[in-house]
């Protein structure tokens, strides 16, 4: 399978972690961690069930996977998510050393990787390779359908 085929499987899970989060309440965000081709955690966003403002997908997911693993580094493991992730996320998937970081929709309000910060990765001890886009269109549809729900109940 080509490295887009794999892609697209692993960001069909975090669709599915995502739609899970959008029927809790939450805003629809999912995530897995990936290693040695198999899904090692998934993730999705928790913060309002939570209580939390760090239960973002991302960090949910690499926090599953780090136990999973027994250590906090998680190198070798690709992280895919619905959306760019935010700052928080970003220096989360840096400091667990993840291989590389493949996202579904850009997000124009808080992403960090291209959107409205270019994280510095160049300046840092560790590098994630990273790709957009990847069924992004179905991605932002899931969060526009979650929204447009929202507004027409008034919330």
């Amino acid at each position: 399978m080509e490295n887009n085929d794999v892609d697209s499987v692993f960001m069909t899970a975090a669709l599915a972690e995502a739609a899970k989060a959008g029927r809790a309440g939450e805003v629809p965000v999912g995530a897995v961690v990936v290693s040695g081709g198999r899904i090692l955690a998934r993730g999705r966003n928790r913060m309002i069930g939570a209580c939390d403002p760090t239960a973002h997908a991302e960090v949910d997911a690499l926090r599953r996977a780090a136990r999973r693993v027994g250590n906090y580094r998680l190198t070798g493991c690709d992280l895919y998510v619905t959306i760019e992730p935010c700052a928080m996320c970003v220096g989360a998937a840096v400091q667990a050393r993840v291989r590389r970081l493949v996202y579904g929709a850009a997000d124009p309000k808080a992403g960090a990787v291209r959107s409205v910060l270019d994280f510095p990765f160049a300046r840092l001890n560790h590098r994630i390779e990273i790709r957009g886009g990847v069924r992004a269109e179905d991605c932002g549809r899931l969060l526009r359908e979650f929204f447009r729900t929202r507004r027409k109940a008034g919330r």
